[in-house]
């Protein structure tokens, strides 16, 4: 008798240490995983609201261009991909700087 009562006294002190290891799980997570990738988001955010006419940009799909009109209405850009080939793409699919891309 004294037995059971003494193993469920050390399941109960288990309990504590299994949440406390469930919070330093989720806490790694979010400084390694979650916080990078929300500091990302806000820095490609930030880029797409600042392209300006004559900015070179690499579109989500890969390709390189230079920003030749930007239609805020429809929250476009017409994008020179070749000279005198120009496709117009959403804002939001513009993810960097090619200027700075080419140097890395």
């Amino acid at each position: 008798m004294t037995n059971i009562i003494l193993a469920a006294q050390g399941a109960a002190g288990g309990g504590y240490s299994m949440i406390i290891m469930m919070v330093a799980i989720f806490a790694i997570m979010y400084f390694f995983m979650i916080r990078p990738q929300q500091k990302k988001q806000k820095e490609i955010k930030n880029f797409q609201n600042s392209i300006t006419e004559g900015t070179k940009v690499v579109t989500a799909s890969g390709v390189y261009g230079t920003v030749k009109h930007i239609n805020l209405e429809q929250n476009s850009l017409d994008v020179e991909i070749a000279k005198g080939v120009t496709i117009t793409i959403d804002r939001g699919y513009v993810f960097a700087d090619a200027a700075s891309q080419q140097m890395k």
